[in-house]
């Protein structure tokens, strides 16, 4: 069975990461993914479907915003794959040396609001996130959500009032769903996830902010063989249908 621990404010889950019966055997080897929290469904299924193939190599998640994750790399942190919500934190850990040939898009994200099922507030635009009495939560910049959110202002001549800025999407749709807030701007996928504790409203401006994910090999990975599978089931068929399924578009 799998398991999950908190590991830095981040979710790591280990598939099926096992010993020796007795305990004194050592350990499968473990392929390490740095993945944005919006990738968390989607890639817990690759993860799954990878297992199926490489048996004897666990797999262990380490799910939180792409500008916290890309601090964690840069500062020193080791992984073998690197899979961002956006280019921009790809571009710093790439500029800093740590890729092991281009990163790869492979997906791509589009913004959405939620709201308390049955949208009590009657929010039908991205404007009338600006009302008045509205508690509206976003996600922090520079993470790429919050990146996002702060150009569909820019486009749409809106300024939020943000009663808090989250450091992933994840913590954004939690307090929605948990009716700490309003409402709220996430990803389509992560909307999609929630299924009926949310709302969702879209609005026209999101098109003019979407996030294209890339997903790169990290130099000096410990796993360079089992990342390398990984990466290339992440950008073939199957990988891309289980995407797809999550509501994540081609890049």
């Amino acid at each position: 069975m799998g398991r999950t621990r908190a590991v830095g404010g981040a979710v790591v889950i280990l598939a099926a990461a096992t010993v020796s019966a007795c305990g004194s055997g050592p350990a499968e080897p473990t392929l390490t993914v740095f993945a944005a929290a919006s990738l968390e469904p989607a890639f817990t299924q690759i993860a799954a479907r990878f297992k199926t193939e490489y048996p004897d190599v666990a797999v262990a998640f380490n799910f939180a915003g792409s500008s916290d994750l890309a601090t964690q790399l840069t500062q020193g942190a080791i992984a073998d794959v690197f899979a961002s919500a956006n280019t921009v934190q790809m571009d710093k850990v790439a500029q800093a040396g740590l890729l092991d040939g281009a990163a790869v898009p492979f997906a791509a994200n589009t913004l959405v609001i939620v709201t308390a099922p049955g949208n009590p507030h009657r929010v039908r635009s991205f404007a009338d996130l600006a009302d008045d009495g509205l508690d509206v939560v976003v996600c922090q910049v520079p993470v790429p959500c919050g990146a996002a959110t702060q150009q569909v202002q820019k486009t749409a001549q809106v300024t939020l009032d943000p009663v808090s800025e989250e450091p992933d999407v994840t913590d954004v749709l939690n307090k929605v769903a948990t009716g700490q807030a309003d409402a709220g701007v996430v990803y389509r996928t992560d909307a999609l996830h929630a299924g009926d504790k949310v709302a969702t409203v879209e609005f026209p401006e999101a098109a003019g902010a979407v996030n294209t994910y890339p997903i790169a090999l990290l130099r000096d990975a410990p796993q360079t063989a089992a990342a390398r599978s990984f990466v290339d089931l992440v950008t073939a068929d199957a990988g891309q249908q289980i995407l797809h399924s999550a509501g994540f578009g081609k890049p």
